[in-house]
């Protein structure tokens, strides 16, 4: 069972607060992107919520890796446009390798050819939701929705819009509501943990995302988000340790450091 997140009592912040809050904005953003760079550069499977992605591998966009996974998919595409396979290991692949307004493109055919494809329409938000079109993300989403018998999936993607646009408070009630559905799924303990980290909320989205890294399918960036908020916490050993699992040592090491640094950097 998820323990239940502190309430914070808010007042009114001072210039010196603020500031404090600023910094914390700022070394999460980077901290984040070192996570994405970490995971770009891990060998381990990535179990994506979009069938096509599972089991594939993390690429820099760019890569050869990359740039093989989107001829491979396109030329699926390209003969046939309506194939719902085709068009999500497309369009992820496009995704990864950075061509978003492309992947856009090819999920709003998709959602057109397939207007009752849950996992097409998923995909779909979540991309709209990238390039900062949050409105029409939660449209696409509220219309795949049945509530009769809601997706889980969709309610992770619409928790995930309400994080990205700062309301921790809305996403955390729907990852906890799909959470009943799919109670031992590690990608949503995973957005909760961060939904948590977002927050600042460091020991909720510790114990979070240590439950999520226990489970079966957790993928590689379950476990680097856990070294992430190790790292935050000042728990730079054990962050070390977990991140090793996923990357090279000597990478792993000099990731945590990079880590000190710029927390020691951030308190100076």
């Amino acid at each position: 069972m998820l323990r239940t997140a502190r309430i914070l009592t808010m007042q009114a912040p001072s210039t010196h607060s603020a500031t404090k809050r600023s910094r914390l904005t700022k070394t999460l953003m980077a901290m984040t992107a070192l996570v994405l760079v970490t995971g770009c550069a891990s060998n381990k499977s990535n179990t994506g919520t979009h069938s096509p992605a599972s089991g594939t591998h993390y690429s820099n966009p760019g890569s050869a890796q990359a740039r093989a996974a989107v001829s491979k998919w396109g030329s699926a595409y390209e003969r046939d446009r309506t194939n719902r396979m085709a068009i999500l290991g497309y369009s992820d692949a496009l995704s990864r390798n950075g061509q978003t307004p492309q992947a856009m493109a090819v999920l709003r055919g998709g959602v057109i050819a397939h207007p009752k494809d849950r996992e097409i329409a998923s995909a779909y938000g979540k991309v709209l939701a990238m390039n900062g079109r949050f409105d029409e993300a939660m449209n696409v989403l509220k219309g795949a929705q049945r509530p009769d018998t809601p997706d889980w999936k969709l309610m992770s993607a619409k928790a995930a819009i309400y994080d990205q646009m700062g309301e921790h408070k809305k996403a955390r009630s729907i990852y906890k509501q799909a959470l009943q559905i799919a109670p031992d799924d590690p990608s949503l303990l995973n957005n909760l943990g961060l939904s948590y980290l977002l927050s600042n909320e460091l020991p909720d989205a510790e114990y979070t995302l240590r439950r999520a890294a226990t489970l079966p399918g957790a993928d590689s960036r379950v476990r680097q988000n856990l070294a992430l908020v190790l790292g935050i916490q000042g728990k730079y050993d054990e962050a070390i340790q977990v991140a090793r699992a996923e990357l090279d040592p000597r990478q792993a090491e000099a990731n945590i450091a990079y880590l000190r640094s710029m927390m020691q950097q951030r308190q100076g």
